[in-house]
């Protein structure tokens, strides 16, 4: 008999975390960061205390109450577990054979943070490329501590748990989809974020590698396999386990209206040859109600997404901001395309040039500084530049864009900024231009007051705006036909899951990362298909 239980991603978007078990082996499909849960306590300026490790995380439900599966150095002082006896899926679980993880999204890996630094995680390379990059150009910051951990210990008698000053420690990878790494990847990769390239490092904290391998056969001892899927960032997949009730697949995120349609197209094949007895299946857009499901979702593709918004460039002949995920390579070779062909230069943030450098050390074909003049680095004021800040400085020096250039000549360049930029409109000091916004919608309440703040600065600075959301409520009617298509989704519509759910023929689906379940009770009535939803906690044994 086989078990799959859902710690993450019933009946909200995110924050997936689902245990399998099988005889011996114990796998989790991702361990991502709740948003939806976190949003209820927390935010920009009240945070979980890093000096109280777990509590905070136990005590608010950001993590399932599992004994044993998290870092002893984040176990504060007091028996923080018996307050979790009496917690909904409470139970020991000292052994994991590994995280199997979809893609580099913080929803599906940034609570591999809390988990014990030997347990292995399984990711394609650049997914695994994506997260050091991430962290390395993040501040110090418990939640984020994916690919190296900083340890924690006691300070005096407060119980208050203090970084250590020894050397960081990496967790141990299978990069899951290539047959080697490059010495240039092996040194990135066992790089600590403090090393100066060239210079001195005698008195800069280390990174204390731990073995990686390329071997993704089996994890644990089951038979596991890897399929390239189609999504919004580079190097997402899904997973398929062979368990003694037979195997079981989990979709990841995906989508098939995206440039690399043909892997999902081929993944459905693949795995439907293999007859699944269990589908975990994504289901984001599905409309969260009977009003949401009368909108019109429409799947645009990139080439959309570039018509519409080249249109929108040509017709502005000052200041542009684009406002997309950087990770979203589709994204940055369409406005690429857009600045050479409004003969303007593409200008990205330094954390965004780390992170498409490391990317381009596994996968060539991503653009980057090195590999394109047409891309330029913003110079953005700082207290302190980080070592890996300093880096990037000292390659593409001749490559920098200040705000006094943006001032000079706002036409000249496509800015690619968010939300989070803002401030450097202070600096740049130019009133008039275009926002171009070219990313998702808002999921949560939080995200929802950032497009109201992001308006109010737009509205300073005279700058127009084009593709940003209205309030949640409304209907996307509201928006003019000629914002509508600046943004391809990266899931798949209602309509396309259930066809995949249909073409790969489960004898079992569960519903995950979907605010309402139900569709697929609904719309699988008439199929073979079973539909097993389960809630927080909620186990389903098969055989």
């Amino acid at each position: 008999m086989s078990t799959v239980t859902i710690y993450g991603g019933a009946n909200m978007i995110g924050g997936n975390k689902i245990l399998l078990e099988d005889g011996d082996s114990r796998l989790f499909f991702d361990f991502g960061t709740t948003f939806k849960t976190r949003d209820l306590y927390f935010e920009e300026y009240l945070k979980p205390r890093p000096g109280a490790g777990l509590l905070d995380m136990l005590e608010m439900d950001l993590l399932p109450p599992l004994e044993g599966l998290y870092r002893p150095d984040f176990v504060p002082s007091g028996d923080v577990w018996a307050r979790c006896h009496d917690r909904p899926g409470y139970r020991e679980l000292e052994r994991v054979d590994g995280v199997l993880v979809s893609h580099a999204h913080v929803d599906h890996t940034g609570y591999i943070s809390f988990l014990r630094e030997d347990v292995p995680i399984y990711a394609s390379a650049t997914t695994a490329f994506i997260a050091k990059a991430m962290q390395d150009s993040s501040m110090a910051d418990f939640e984020k501590e994916v690919c190296y951990v900083t340890r924690r210990a006691p300070a005096s008698d407060s119980g208050y748990l203090k970084p250590q000053r020894e050397s960081y420690r990496q967790r141990p990878f299978c990069f899951a989809d290539t047959p080697d790494l490059s010495p240039e990847a092996q040194e990135f990769w066992t790089r600590s974020p403090n090393h100066i390239l060239g210079g001195d490092n005698k008195r800069r904290k280390g990174l204390e590698a731990a073995p990686f391998t390329t071997d993704s056969a089996t994890a644990g001892d089951l038979p596991v396999r890897f399929f390239p899927v189609d999504h919004s960032v580079h190097g997402a997949g899904a997973w398929a386990v062979e368990t003694s009730a037979g195997w079981v697949v989990y979709s990841g995120d995906l989508r098939w209206h995206g440039s690399a349609a043909e892997e999902t197209k081929r993944f459905i094949h693949e795995v439907a040859s293999l007859r699944p007895r269990l589908l975990l299946c994504e289901g984001t857009r599905i409309p969260k109600d009977a009003e949401a499901s009368e909108l019109e979702l429409t799947n645009y593709t990139e080439r959309e997404v570039y018509d519409r918004a080249l249109r929108v460039v040509q017709a502005e002949q000052g200041l542009v901001i684009a406002d997309f995920g950087p990770r979203n390579i589709e994204r940055l070779e369409t406005f690429l395309q857009i600045a050479e062909q409004t003969r303007r230069k593409l200008v990205i943030l330094a954390k965004d040039a780390y992170l498409l450098e490391a990317m381009r050390l596994v996968s060539p074909s991503v653009p980057a500084l090195s590999s394109s003049r047409e891309m330029l680095l913003y110079q953005d004021l700082r207290y302190q530049v980080e070592p890996w800040d300093q880096n990037l400085r000292n390659q593409f020096g001749d490559r920098l864009v200040s705000a006094r250039h943006a001032h000079d000549s706002p036409g000249d360049y496509i800015l690619c900024f968010s939300f989070w930029d803002a401030k450097n409109l202070i600096d740049i000091n130019v009133h008039g231009g275009t926002y171009v916004y070219s990313s998702s919608e808002a999921y949560s309440e939080e995200q929802e007051q950032d497009f109201r703040r992001l308006r109010e600065w737009l509205r300073h600075f005279d700058i127009g705006s084009v593709g940003l959301p209205h309030e949640r409520r409304q209907s996307i009617s509201k928006l003019p036909e000629e914002e509508q298509g600046l943004h391809s989704s990266g899931h798949a519509s209602a309509d396309d899951i259930m066809e995949f759910v249909r073409e790969i023929g489960p004898r079992t689906v569960v519903p995950i990362h979907t605010e309402n379940p139900g569709y697929f009770l609904e719309h699988l009535r008439n199929t073979d298909v079973e539909v097993a939803i389960r809630e927080y906690g909620g186990s389903l044994t098969f055989g």
